[in-house]
């Protein structure tokens, strides 16, 4: 049985380094060492040959401790028995009176181990085994030197000189590295070190390495998608070539790999349709043996966002029996997914609650925020403890050098109700302001808005402590954005920016400085820049001029993903540059993913271009059988309702404009859906259009068109121009449900017939998202919607909303005399 056990154990590496000698060499440590069948049993031979214990010993023994760990599951680990265990503290003293005694691979895997034992970074042997390591660093191997890289991180020192060097090492040796498993953890270890001429060199190096690794070592290809996540650098080809990869690996993962890569894949928006679903269909399998804490809840974070009603039913049913069972982080974990769900089982919010109530003293101030936010969003109703949530969050605000924790604590902490803002909140934002990015800035700005509109004071004046706030707010980013010199960078901080501050305070000076940096415009950025355009409405003709030569110039290197991105200014701007209908040609012939298909043929209806081959590709009942696939797994409900509201929208403009394709009209039911409230104002407007056109009869509000076009106003003019009044049941009838309806012809259908020369009139009001921010210029929508009503036979007449909320326009009369001469003269 013992030379079993010492033949079973002798695999591991930790005792095949020792146990090479002749029986003249023996070593009755080692061999005492390789008998052992636990961790108990190592730190028994510890405790027994105290006074024998050699270096290779100490190297041994600890690796053996780690060994012994982590083949088991994370539920059944000891590692706080062996970190208190006092024949471990020998182990620890011993090894750091022996650091100079170690080679270099025992030097690193002594750090390695003594970290995954949880010995603190701050303890003076994990400080000494750094110390010594970055002494030697030039000299390592590269497995040791990946092996220390991975250590660094483990302490939070991605930033320091030892990292520095490592980075540099890379660069120099990166040619001469043929294995993947190496290769990735160094990426990740300095992504936040990489210039962008060695991350081209490491995305190269990776790709090579895809080819010919392994393809069952699917931790590689999750790190290389984890460090393009780092360095926020979406690569199409590396990331399609690395999820083919995990693709085929998905029936042999556990739950929380899948959770780690469908996460990485959120956080840099690469949606995989086929992932997706063999992802949901391999956590379907996993459901009914997750049923201990540590599995469910991976299972839960994973599955609970793509599952149906009753998978989520099953789920919540589980939780709410595990809940008294979970940790803090389990809890807090269980508590975000309960909110990304939107979860509404009072009993199950109530449990994670109580669970998070009680480990308050256990989470760190980002998961703090974390906590606070998921129970805000679940509506969840508990003064006591949002109470202690409020001061542990300033507390931990107030300690806090970083500038992204304390942009995130304030964020939340905004989020709370409170009478008024404590003035070492408002000294710690202040000091931190100047290092802030763009988007930090504007989350303050967000955080400040509320608290200048909940203050009490409000009502007479706004306090100082905001103007002060508001003002450095503003100084910090003006300065920001006049400093800029890199696009990329810039770029990057705006990708998430929104909001009145940035608009009336930003955007110009952005505006300025998107056109001092121009010429850094590539085939890599413009998919950016022109959602950043898009985004904010702006018609800049320049940048868009710029974004247009270049796609053009290197359409075939901007990834299929990215074409939609890149066509949308010119379509929902409404602005065709040179050549911009050739760019719309080359990108019909890529190939695209349905959701991405159908965005595509939408953006081109709005800039009136219908290719007949995409027509004829979408309204296909397989095409749409695949859509409707996608659509099931896909994790927002935002994105799943506004790709159903495009493809709607596009049957409807195919059928107006295409009527030669005969593809039918499906979509009544979801329009009906869809059918909005009546708007009060529209009553007040009403009853002017009955006086201008000679009667409340003669106008009729909020008609629903065929196709579901929502009419603000319709009238009908004779021959002569005047108006006609609508029958005694053509009158406006709203419904129980709010719903405003004219009869029988709610819906445009059996309209009744004009008098013949008569001709309808739409009258539509048309507010700023109909036009471009910084110009009077209409949007693609909106004369999309007119051309499509001139189609079903009205006179459209548009009232422009800086028109009709001008100052000429300030009383009824006013009013009335420009509705007259809109509708009768056209002027």
């Amino acid at each position: 049985m013992s030379m079993f056990r010492l033949r079973a154990v002798t695999g591991s590496r930790y005792l095949r380094r020792f146990l090479h000698g002749g029986a003249a060499n023996r070593d009755h440590v080692l061999e005492q060492l390789g008998i052992c069948s636990g961790e108990d049993q190592v730190l028994e031979v510890v405790g027994k040959n105290k006074a024998k214990l050699t270096v290779n010993h100490v190297g041994c023994a600890i690796g053996m401790l780690w060994h012994f760990q982590k083949e088991k599951p994370q539920m059944l680990r000891t590692v706080e028995f062996i970190k208190s265990h006092p024949e471990f503290l020998t182990l620890r003293v011993l090894a750091e009176n022996k650091i100079e005694l170690m080679d270099d691979v025992m030097l690193v895997d002594m750090l390695y181990n003594v970290l995954r034992l949880n010995v603190e970074p701050s303890d003076s042997l994990a400080q000494q085994l750094v110390s010594e390591a970055w002494l030697r660093l030039y000299r390592f191997p590269m497995p040791s030197l990946s092996k220390f890289a991975v250590c660094l991180s483990d302490q939070h020192l991605q930033h320091s000189p030892p990292m520095g060097q490592i980075t540099d090492i890379l660069n120099q040796k990166l040619s001469s590295i043929d294995d993947a498993r190496i290769l990735t953890t160094l990426m990740v270890s300095v992504s936040s070190l990489v210039s962008p001429h060695l991350r081209d060199k490491l995305i190269n190096k990776a790709d090579h390495l895809l080819d010919t690794m392994d393809p069952s070592h699917y931790n590689n290809p999750r790190r290389m998608v984890q460090f393009l996540r780092n360095i926020k650098y979406s690569y199409r080809p590396l990331l399609e070539k690395c999820n083919h990869i995990l693709l085929r690996n998905v029936p042999h993962l556990n739950a929380e790999n899948i959770s780690i890569i469908m996460g990485l894949y959120q956080s840099i928006q690469f949606n995989n349709c086929d992932f997706r679903l063999a992802a949901k269909q391999r956590l379907m399998e996993l459901v009914d043996s997750s049923a201990d804490p540590f599995s469910f809840t991976k299972l839960f974070v994973a599955l609970g966002p793509m599952a149906g009603e009753d998978t989520k039913e099953r789920l919540e049913s589980t939780a709410l029996l595990l809940a008294e069972d979970f940790n803090a982080h389990q809890a807090l974990a269980v508590a975000e997914t309960l909110e990304e769900i939107q979860c509404r089982n009072l009993n199950l919010i109530q449990k994670i609650a109580s669970v998070v109530h009680k480990n308050l003293h256990v989470y760190k101030p980002m998961e703090i925020a974390r906590i606070t936010q998921a129970l805000i969003l679940l509506h969840y109703q508990s003064p006591e403890l949002f109470t202690k949530l409020r001061n542990i969050l300033v507390q931990f605000l107030l300690n806090s050098v970083y500038p992204y924790e304390v942009t995130m604590l304030t964020r939340v902490l905004s989020m709370l109700p409170s009478p008024r803002l404590d003035e070492g909140v408002v000294s710690r934002v202040e000091a931190v302001l100047p290092q802030c990015n763009l988007n930090d800035l504007n989350t303050f700005a967000m955080a400040v808005a509320k608290w200048v509109r909940n203050d009490p004071s409000y009502r007479h004046s706004t306090p100082s402590k905001y103007v002060r706030l508001l003002q450095t707010l503003n100084r910090c980013g003006h300065e920001r954005l006049r400093k800029a010199d890199r696009l990329d960078l810039v770029l990057e901080e705006l990708k998430y920016m929104s909001g009145e501050w940035f608009e009336e305070m930003l955007l110009e000076e952005t505006m300025v400085t998107l056109q001092r940096l121009e010429d850094q415009i590539s085939w890599t950025n413009v998919p950016e820049m022109a959602l950043f355009l898009t985004r904010t409405n702006h018609l800049c003709t320049p940048l868009m001029d710029r974004i247009a030569s270049v796609a053009m110039e290197n359409i075939n290197k901007i990834h299929y993903s990215a074409t939609y991105a890149t066509l949308l200014p010119f379509a929902v701007l409404n602005y065709d540059p040179p050549g911009v209908d050739e760019l719309f040609d080359i990108c019909i012939q890529r190939s695209f993913d349905p959701h991405l298909l159908v965005l595509l043929a939408y953006a081109l209806a709005v800039a009136d271009c219908f290719p007949e081959d995409l027509v004829r590709e979408i309204f296909n009942v397989n095409f749409l059988a695949k859509l409707d696939s996608q659509l099931e797994s896909m994790l927002s409900d935002h994105i799943r309702n506004r790709i159903r509201l495009r493809l709607m929208e596009l049957n409807r403009a195919v059928c107006l404009e295409c009527p030669e394709s005969q593809v039918p009209w499906f979509h009544e039911r979801y329009c009906l859906q869809l059918q909005k409230k009546g708007d009060p104002v529209q009553q007040q407007i009403h009853k002017m259009l009955g006086e201008v056109l000679g009667g409340i009869n003669c106008a009729r509000v909020a008609l629903l068109t065929t196709y579901f076009y929502t009419v603000d106003f319709e009238c009908v003019l004779d021959r002569h121009h005047q108006a006609v009044a609508y029958s005694e049941q053509s009158q406006l009838q709203i419904s129980e449900d709010g719903k405003v309806r004219w009869g029988s012809d709610s819906v445009g259908k059996d309209r009744s017939e004009v008098p013949p020369g008569a001709q309808r009139v739409a009258v539509d009001f048309l507010d700023s998202k109909s036009f471009c921010k910084n110009s009077r210029h209409m949007k693609g929508e909106a004369m999309m919607r007119k051309r499509h009503l001139e189609i079903l036979g009205y006179h459209v007449v548009q009232i422009p909303h800086f028109e009709w909320n001008s100052m000429e326009l300030s009383t009824q009369d006013a009013w009335k005399e420009y509705l007259r001469k809109k509708i009768f003269t056209g002027s």
